[in-house]
């Protein structure tokens, strides 16, 4: 059975060869402005079946409640204890889309603060939801789905999922609109979401071949000004032409990921390997770099090409020696390692010691 290193390994094999492949302007950068916000609210969920809050242990339950009642002009006697089963503080929260107007529903999240059993069955009473600004943009209120799956044998039962949170489609409706700049000054700002001076400046060409030159111009390695036309109309057209512009992103930075648990290991085609040779424990890695010449034949006009190929020996006892021959290429050694069943923990080591080394030029992330 093949292990995940190697499975994954192949998959960064066939990767490598692979040219960058050209992407949407839209998958590659985003418009200043044009952006979610997080509101948050704090509200009370009633109706549970005995599974609310131990109001003992959470006082700021019974607060919540008695503010709620003298709202609605209930006054209770001092002194008295509320003893409450039936219901739970909880936490809303939301994301409000750009450019969402009054009148418009959103879906909100309800997640317990106290310990609450379950919020399954609830409803959600009237909760204003707050931006970081503390002005509110929403209010929430409904019915509660806490979804999920129970299994019980012989006595006992299985939760799969958890029932303090539940969510509520459409439970928010717009209060207020965020205030948006676009278009101000008849220009936007596209904003990259990976910074590079290379696919910043193709960014550039692409739009200035698209709408003529001069209508984009790059501030830096991720944020590029763009001239829009002045009708919000016409802006909204340019926009959606804008956004779906091929362009082809620079090579990316050498860099090796490894996750130390599973061993998976993904790489870029820009990692590359110097000759070198590692012992650790019963493992040995030499890695060797030989010259070969192509030499054309005789009154062929051809010309003579030189390169450079890899040879890579494992060995890991002395009765199994594995060589690899190719490019000289990290994913050629990870390979050959999996091919002689070396542990996650092996091909770790050896990554870190050729980083340490020198060998490696990449960037080592390990996760």
């Amino acid at each position: 059975m093949r292990s995940p290193v190697f499975l994954i390994l192949l998959a960064a094999l066939f990767a490598l060869g692979a040219p960058a492949q050209a992407e949407r302007l839209k998958d590659m950068a985003s418009i200043a402005g044009v952006r979610e916000n997080q509101l948050s609210g704090y509200g009370i969920v009633v109706g549970l079946d005995g599974t609310g809050d131990q109001t003992t242990q959470t006082p700021f339950t019974v607060q919540a409640i008695m503010s709620m009642l003298q709202q609605k002009g209930v006054t209770m006697p001092p002194g008295t204890q509320l003893q409450l089963k039936n219901v739970a503080a909880v936490m809303v929260t939301a994301s409000l889309p750009p450019f969402a107007q009054p009148g418009q529903t959103i879906d909100v999240t309800v997640s317990s603060m106290g310990n609450a059993k379950s919020l399954r069955g609830g409803t959600l009473l009237m909760t204003p939801l707050q931006g970081a600004d503390g002005q509110v943009y929403a209010i929430a209120q409904g019915n509660l789905v806490v979804g999920g799956a129970g299994a019980s044998s012989g006595g006992s039962s299985v939760q799969v999922n958890t029932l303090s949170v539940g969510k509520i489609s459409n439970g928010a409706t717009v209060e207020r609109a965020v205030p948006s700049t676009l278009g101000q000054d008849n220009q936007i700002r596209l904003e990259l979401k990976e910074t590079g001076f290379a696919t910043a400046a193709r960014v550039v060409e692409a739009i200035n071949d698209q709408f003529g030159p001069g209508v984009a111009t790059a501030l830096d390695g991720r944020v590029i000004r763009v001239r829009t036309p002045s009708s919000s109309d016409q802006r909204v057209a340019f926009l959606g032409l804008l956004e779906g512009i091929d362009v082809r992103p620079a090579a990316a930075a050498a860099k090796v990921i490894m996750n130390a648990r599973t061993g998976s290991v993904v790489m870029n085609q820009n990692v590359t390997l110097d000759a070198c040779a590692i012992s650790h424990g019963n493992l040995s890695v030499t890695i060797t770099s030989e010259n070969q010449v192509s030499q054309p034949a005789p009154l062929s006009l051809g010309t003579t090409v030189a390169s450079q190929q890899a040879k890579v020996e494992l060995k890991k006892d002395p009765g199994k020696v594995l060589h690899v021959e190719g490019g000289a290429s990290l994913a050629e050694v990870v390979k050959a390692m999996n091919a002689i069943g070396a542990t996650p923990q092996d091909l770790l080591a050896i990554l870190q010691a050729l980083k340490a080394a020198g060998a490696l030029h990449a960037e080592l992330e390990i996760i």
